[in-house]
């Protein structure tokens, strides 16, 4: 029974979250042989202000227009 959490900042819509969630379970199938209906995703959002990168929080590098953080 595997478990696969995924953490990504707010802002992604249902659909996205959707296919992530299908294509995670694909790529267990597929790669690691394991069983579709016991093959659990979790996606949990973190706020842009409580997650970091290089000293500075995605809300502040995405408002600085920092290439390596989009919005997307």
């Amino acid at each position: 029974m595997p478990y696969i959490q995924v953490m990504i900042t707010e802002g992604a819509t249902a659909e996205q979250k959707a296919e992530l969630v299908e294509g995670i379970t694909d790529l267990m199938t597929r790669v690691l042989n394991k069983n579709p209906t016991t093959t659990h995703v979790v996606i949990k959002e973190s706020a842009t202000e409580n997650w970091g990168i290089a000293g500075r929080t995605v809300k502040q590098l995405r408002a600085e227009g920092s290439p390596k953080v989009s919005p997307r």
